[in-house]
């Protein structure tokens, strides 16, 4: 899965467009991010990145985003 397939999936799962960025920090957001060195997927909070987690593939960071947005109640329509 790439950005452009998650943002697809987001939407049809009612996931609100604040509730998240796919291409890098947005306060109060979930965020993903990518780096010379691979992907990280965190919760930026006041300019903090907050329970920060690296992965290799922009595959596994989506996944992992799509995991965290739905089970989070507070990021559906």
């Amino acid at each position: 899965m790439n950005r452009g397939e998650l943002k697809s999936e987001l939407k049809s799962l009612r996931i609100r467009d604040d509730a998240y960025s796919l291409d890098g920090s947005r306060d109060e957001a979930y965020c993903l991010d990518q780096s010379r060195t691979g992907w990280s997927v965190y919760y930026s909070e006041r300019g903090l990145e907050a329970y920060k987690k690296k992965f290799e593939t922009e595959s596994e960071a989506c996944e992992y985003l799509k995991t965290l947005l739905v089970s989070d109640r507070s990021t559906h329509y």
